[in-house]
This record gives C-alpha cells, structure tokens and sequence, in this order.
C-alpha cells in the first residue's frame, strides 16, 4: 500500500437501488411516484429564465423554506432545506452527533445510517426489531448519543403510533431525537404537532416520494429554531449554495398544490391496498405497510427466485441479501395497471 492510502478515509458505502434503462420495464425497486409532478412544476420549468442559471441561487432557501412553513402552518425558522433527504439527515449527523456515547437506530432500517455514522466516526449500536419486524419503544431508554429512526420504517413499511414516538422523545430529551418521516404522507401521522412540546426533536421528510420530485433533490427537517439555526450553521460552514434555482422553484411549486398531492397520494394509497390482497391470495406474507411499498416473503418461493424471475420479464423490485429479511422482496407501489401486470406474472411464476 502507497504511503499515501493510509490517510484514506476508508468507507462501505450505501447501495443505492438499481437504476434499469430497459424499454418497457416496470420499476418497482426504488420507492419512486409512479404518477408525474404537479402541474405547476411542468409548467414552472417551461417558463424558467435560463439565463438566471448564470446567478447563485438564494443561500437561504427563502422562497422554498416559506413554502413549506405555510404549508405546515408553522415558522420559516422552524424549517431547513437541503439537496434530499440524504444531504439533511447527513448534516443532522454532523451537526449533533458528537456525543462519545453510542446513537441508536434500528438493526433493520434505512441502511444510510450504518453509513453516516462510520464515515463521521460516530459511534452506534443498533435495536433489534422484533420478530414481526416492529420498533420496540423501550429499546431506546437510556443513555445515548441520539436517536434515529425512519417512521414508518424502511424496508419494512410498518408504523408506530404517535403516542409511541411521543415516548422515544420523552425518554430522550438530554439528546437529539430525529424521526425520518419520507414515508409519512402514505398512511401515518407525523410528529410534526410535537416540535413545539421537545426542542430535541427533529422531523425530517421529502419531496422524493409523495411530491414526484426524487429527480430534483428536494428535503427539508422541521424543529425548533435553536436546532434548525445549528444546522444552518454547519451548512454554511460547508456549501453555502445547496440547492439549485431550478430545485428551489420546482419545490415550491409542488409544495403549493395541495389538491394534487391529495389525489396522488390517494391513488397509491389505494393501489397499495389492492396490491396486498393479491399478494396475500397468491401466497405471500407481510406487515400492514403504511408507505408507498409492501415488505413481502412467499410461503414456498425463496424470495431470491422470485426476483430474478420478475427481473427476466423487465420488473424490477428490490432484494436485500441481509441477514433477517434476506427471504423477503420490497416491492414499491406503481400505478394500478403496473400493479396488475405485476400480479398477473406473479401468479404465472407461482403456478407453473
């Protein structure tokens, strides 16, 4: 080894999900919107100046952050903006987790944290979930470092109840607590009202998924002023120009549609719980997923088997080979038709 590589921050980094460029394929591994962005945002995009890319965008975020903040019916100081969900949480690892003692997170969850944590040299320890694959509330008493946690949970799209995210927070307020909420809109209810009860507790969601903007990178935390105003200073200490012009207009014009996002949302909604009944006919069996996603194993199949026989027919779900949840598929929701296609080569693959 060169002298130089042993002052090389060595990492293993996330795996993003496959990213296929078939013709006619169905992609169901990424979590993305089937159903395009709000109107607005075509037509927002149709109408940029593009001579206005010569200039740096608002280091602020102001147009956007105001969006949001009326939108939730809270203050713009209460809210920070960032490049995805990704870039948000990884500054709220920088800003807060210092501590020498351990952050907590789930053993099966999104697999960023694990990530985060050893580039920063953050100390962690993971939570089992239990055997139905649910977050046990008393396993995050104690001392610690922070806690993290995505609600509903991925991969696994199951739910805690308000009241049992209320109590994480409750036995935690000497540490920050971050609730990762980018799959909130599809079945839950956010823990938004308690930013005003715990100053240590950070909400975070994203644009990726219920707003069709996972192209554009649009994610933003919501908490008290003191916390946003820490963040805000490592972000500045870091890239004062986050997000793009074009990311900051096309937001805000997602955000301001709320009948939109009402009648997509209850379009997956309802593909969704088509899809488990189908699912559950052919055999399969899974949590009551309240995301835009169902976590699902087969009786007789091995999941392996079964996605890459998906795979020959251009659909694409996601497959973990982890361990404990190495028999299951996630399988995102897409429109109503790519669901029936789904589930009609499902039954064709089962039956055979």
């Amino acid at each position: 080894m060169e002298n130089w590589e042993s002052y090389v921050r060595k990492v293993v980094p996330y795996v993003p999900g496959e990213q296929p460029k078939q013709e006619g394929m169905i992609k169901l591994n990424t979590n993305e919107n089937p159903y395009p962005p709000a109107p607005g945002v075509a037509r927002a995009l149709a109408e940029m100046d593009a001579e206005k890319l010569r200039l740096y965008p608002e280091p602020d975020c102001g147009m956007l952050v105001d969006a949001i903040a009326e939108y939730y019916g809270i203050e713009s100081s209460e809210v920070f903006v960032g490049v995805g969900s990704d870039d948000v949480l990884a500054m709220i690892f920088l800003t807060f987790f210092n501590s020498p003692k351990p952050i907590l997170f789930p053993d099966i969850t999104y697999s960023f944290y694990d990530v985060w944590a050893d580039m920063q040299r953050i100390p962690y320890e993971t939570r089992a979930l239990d055997d139905d694959f649910c977050i046990r509330k008393e396993d995050y008493y104690g001392e610690n470092g922070g806690v993290i946690f995505p609600n509903p949970n991925a991969p696994t799209g199951l739910l805690l109840g308000l009241s049992e995210v209320e109590d994480i927070v409750a036995h935690n307020r000497d540490v920050v607590v971050v609730v990762d909420e980018a799959y909130i809109d599809f079945g839950g209810v956010s823990a938004l009202p308690l930013i005003r009860k715990y100053d240590n507790l950070l909400v975070v969601q994203t644009f990726s998924k219920s707003r069709s903007l996972a192209g554009m990178r649009v994610g933003f935390a919501m908490g008290n002023p003191k916390l946003i105003g820490y963040i805000n200073d490592v972000k500045y200490s870091f890239n004062s120009y986050t997000m793009s012009r074009a990311a900051l207009l096309l937001g805000t014009e997602a955000i301001r549609d709320r009948k939109y996002f009402e009648e997509t949302k209850a379009k997956i909604i309802e593909t969704r719980e088509w899809t488990k009944r189908e699912l559950q006919r052919l055999g399969f069996v899974f949590g009551d997923s309240k995301s835009n996603f169902i976590f699902a194993s087969h009786g007789e199949r091995p999941a392996r088997e079964i996605f890459e026989a998906l795979r020959e027919k251009n659909i694409y779900v996601r497959y973990f080979n982890k361990k404990r949840i190495d028999n299951h598929l996630r399988i995102s929701i897409g429109t109503q038709a790519e669901m029936e296609t789904l589930i009609r080569c499902l039954a064709e693959y089962l039956n055979r």
